[in-house]
């Protein structure tokens, strides 16, 4: 009997958003749901699946309110658009001036000289409807987000826009191969991903192996990547996992670190930015880099949201105590796409690295191969040489109490010395031994 088809359900990146939009926390929906509150944190990481009555429940609760948040952001997308239409001279006047007007970055406001930010990470449902930062170093795909972005309000928040709803990318045209497709995303994600990883580690060539091995292991699980929602996110987590792996630092060629940006100011900001704790340093290349928002952000860090949001505040504070002209969240994010950019940085090759991703698990299955071919041989010889019978092993010799000790021979008395003597002095051969003698 065929099985009915499984409940659809978004991507672990999209549940999360889906339960942060909410305001619910992993105990609220695992207490609606009747499991753990670890069992949602695996469902939302992408370790496990729900099923069965679960997995539609789980499916209802975060898909309920999906169209109304839709709708929702269609209504305020016109309503912006309608507000923005009527200062539109006004504001093309003012980006032809020298300097573009500053925008009050989402996630905190500039700081005053002199004195350090006291703001906090907003409530979930905020930080859930915060619209998007400028646009990434990799791709245009974020860019529409700057016309929503919403007017900064009297005491210096930002009013929260509504949920975003993410929706999937268009999927590659039927005519195109996977490989077409694969180079087409090599060739559109790779040169920002080098500059991102060189950000991250300070070595050239290391930025260029992870981001070499990211696409290698794209094109080994190519099924996987094409039919996700991010596929450039895919590969983007896989190069930063190997980019901050910790192993890096017992290899021989990275023990000496590279030569330092030829300009000091970059040098200066690169020092600053390596100095940073690895998650703190990842968080900021995701947010004020990359262009992620804040849960997003946390997803793909595999963190909570309030974590992600002090880890990002933490970094900001370091880097405005440092160098003070990076205090605005533009600026730095002006200064990470320069530094990325000023570096001559190799870029992998798509045909390249689909023939080493071949040629490696070739390798790998070969040596599988022969590693099970071994096992089986050994264990062949083993059975062969092996005896047939069993033979006990032979117990060891103990002392048994209440017998008498066996006597040896004693000192010869002096009659027995005297035969002795006697005997020896006969003749032991010849006729007079045998015949007897009569006395």
């Amino acid at each position: 009997m065929p099985q009915s088809p499984a409940t659809p359900l978004p991507s672990p990146k999209e549940r999360r958003r889906l339960r942060e939009a909410k305001s619910l926390s992993h105990a609220d929906l695992a207490a609606r749901i009747g499991v753990t509150s670890e069992t949602v944190r695996s469902w939302e990481t992408g370790r496990s699946a729900p099923r069965g009555r679960k997995r539609e429940t789980y499916a209802k609760l975060l898909t309920a309110n999906a169209g109304a948040n839709a709708n929702q952001e269609e209504r305020t997308t016109t309503t912006t658009t309608t507000r923005t239409s009527t200062t539109a001279v006004d504001r093309a006047a003012t980006e032809a001036g020298p300097t573009p007007p500053a925008r009050t970055h989402p996630l905190r406001t500039k700081p005053t000289p002199g004195t350090r930010s006291t703001s906090r990470p907003q409530p979930a449902a905020k930080r859930a409807a915060k619209p998007l930062t400028p646009a990434p170093m990799t791709s245009p795909a974020h860019a529409h987000a700057h016309a929503h972005a919403p007017a900064s309000a009297a005491n210096g928040h930002i009013r929260p826009l509504p949920v975003r709803v993410t929706r999937p990318q268009a999927a590659r045209p039927p005519d195109q191969t996977p490989a077409q497709a694969f180079d087409a995303l090599c060739a559109h994600c790779a040169p920002g991903l080098v500059r991102q990883t060189y950000l991250l580690t300070g070595r050239r060539g290391l930025a260029h192996e992870s981001v070499e091995r990211a696409f290698q292991l794209a094109w080994q699980r190519w099924p996987e990547v094409a039919v996700d929602r991010d596929p450039a996110g895919w590969v983007r987590a896989a190069a930063y996992e190997y980019a901050m792996s910790p192993w890096h630092r017992f290899r021989p060629s990275l023990r000496h670190p590279d030569a330092p940006p030829a300009q000091p100011a970059d040098r200066a900001f690169l020092d600053v930015l390596l100095s940073l704790p690895p998650a703190q340093r990842r968080a900021l290349m995701l947010y004020d880099g990359v262009g992620l928002d804040l849960p997003e952000t946390a997803a793909e860090t595999e963190a909570s949201t309030p974590a992600t949001a002090n880890r990002l505040l933490n970094a900001r504070e370091t880097i405005a105590e440092r160098l003070p002209d990076l205090a605005d969240p533009e600026a730095l994010h002006r200064r990470l796409a320069e530094v990325g950019k000023a570096e001559k940085l190799r870029l992998p090759k798509a045909d390249r690295v689909r023939t080493g991703s071949e040629y490696r698990a070739r390798f790998w299955t070969r040596a599988a191969i022969a590693f099970t071919a071994l096992i089986i041989g050994a264990t062949a010889l083993t059975l062969r040489n092996a005896p047939t019978h069993y033979e006990p092993p032979q117990a060891p010799g103990r002392a048994i109490s209440g017998v008498p000790p066996r006597m040896g021979p004693g000192p010869l008395t002096y009659e027995d010395t005297t035969l002795r003597e006697k005997l020896r002095a006969e003749l032991p051969n010849g006729q007079d031994r045998l015949a007897p003698q009569a006395r």
